[in-house]
């Protein structure tokens, strides 16, 4: 990733775009093919230092570019650059930066995807309390929990993989988009050649409309691995303490207190997510432009567009390794669900009144009146219930105090992994 978006790779980008236009010029006939045969043999990448150093007086980045590569090429160095202005070369070629960093992500978001998948099956009925305001409403499964995950990666894998495919266009329509000094089969000829569909209409640059929905795909996806970062550093607290992060032989965990075991790249992730965030925001910034250009876009584009893909993939090559060395402890979650003294039955309570006949308000007040009592004196919210005679004659409490049925439909949902929707 960190080599797409280096200097070096831009400069190839740039020249990959510039030989497949005058190879595309050769096809029409415009530029001598032995001059395009030259071009294609000799021209090569300048090195950021050159292009730097001619930059310098130029004060024109894709000027300082084509004078770096043209001095190297002889004669046939006329013909390099030829009918084209800045934007077609620096837009062309991000879209295909764009294409190559878009591969490493969604790849990167399928290894994110099967480690979660992995672990949700390994803890499909581990039952755990589910939290609602950060409260104790009922219990639930890490597995399931975990599986919440996947699909929402799943749905973020589609958005960046829908923002890719709008990204995947090219632009040689010159100065403000009119073909006035190129033609529109160069441009259909040079984008075929690098593998991307021209543009329907440009100005003398792609709409930033298209760089907008891919930064803001990018953050929803970043925003998923802080809410999934957020679940574990909450569960590692000490007072929950049912998952820890991978703690290495040696690691430390503190300067001062040799017992700290902190969710550090948990926290990390959700930092992160906050830089691929505020890329977003530059990014619709970025979509109102005077007129046919204007170069506002130009400098945040080259600082955020590199740093969300730089930071998305580091996001989510540390979220695999989270969740594939996560600790869960089981056994704290049994205890954590049962510190609440079972208060979680009293859905449960609530419905069997309701079908006893009870009205509901009645219902929720017998009920509410024990929950109240168990939380305010710690005891069992069972046997409260089981020795309150207006609920204990009505319903059958055995049935009531199941915990298997809050996992019995567990299968069915992981069933829906298997459809083809989410293949």
């Amino acid at each position: 990733m960190a080599q797409i978006w280096s200097e070096q790779g831009k400069l190839a980008s740039w020249l990959e775009v510039e030989l497949a236009a005058t190879a595309a010029w050769a096809e029409l006939r415009i530029v001598p093919p032995e001059a395009a045969k030259a071009l294609a043999e000799r021209a090569e990448a300048p090195s950021p230092e050159r292009v730097a150093e001619l930059e310098a007086t130029l004060h024109h980045d894709t000027a300082a570019f084509v004078d770096a590569v043209a001095e190297r090429l002889g004669p046939e160095g006329r013909w390099f650059h030829y009918g084209l202005t800045s934007s077609d070369v620096v837009d062309t070629a991000l879209a295909l930066q764009v294409r190559d960093a878009g591969r490493l992500i969604l790849d990167d978001v399928d290894r994110a995807h099967a480690a979660v998948v992995a672990r949700a099956e390994e803890h499909k009925h581990t039952i755990q309390m589910g939290r609602t305001h950060g409260v104790h409403a009922e219990p639930t499964t890490f597995g399931l929990k975990l599986l919440g995950w996947a699909f929402e990666l799943d749905r973020g894998r589609a958005r960046i993989a829908r923002a890719l495919e709008g990204m995947r266009v090219g632009k040689l329509s010159g100065a403000v988009g009119t073909y006035a000094a190129t033609d529109p089969e160069l441009e259909r000829i040079a984008c075929e050649r690098l593998g991307l569909e021209p543009a329907p209409t440009s100005t003398q640059i792609l709409q930033r409309d298209r760089h907008a929905e891919l930064l803001c795909a990018l953050a929803v996806v970043a925003s998923s691995l802080d809410t999934f970062a957020l679940e574990i550093r909450h569960l590692a607290r000490t007072e929950v303490a049912e998952v820890q992060e991978p703690f290495g032989k040696g690691q430390k965990g503190s300067s001062a207190m040799p017992h700290k075991r902190n969710p550090v790249v948990a926290e990390r992730i959700s930092g992160l997510a906050r830089v691929v965030r505020g890329a977003s925001l530059v990014g619709l910034e970025n979509v109102a432009l005077w007129h046919e250009r204007d170069i506002s876009h130009s400098s945040a584009e080259r600082v955020v567009i590199p740093d969300a893909f730089l930071a998305l993939d580091y996001m989510l090559d540390r979220f695999t390794w989270l969740v594939e060395g996560l600790v869960v402890r089981a056994e704290r979650m049994r205890r954590n669900l049962e510190s609440s003294h079972y208060l979680f039955f009293s859905q449960r309570v609530l419905l069997a009144l309701v079908e006893s006949g009870l009205e509901r308000d009645d219902a929720y007040r017998l009920v509410q009146r024990n929950a109240m009592r168990a939380w305010d004196e710690e005891l069992d919210f069972r046997e409260l219930v089981r020795a309150d005679n207006e609920i204990a004659s009505r319903v059958d409490l055995d049935a009531v105090f199941d915990l298997d049925a809050y996992t019995k439909h567990v299968d069915t949902v992981f069933n829906r992994l298997k459809e083809p929707a989410h293949a």
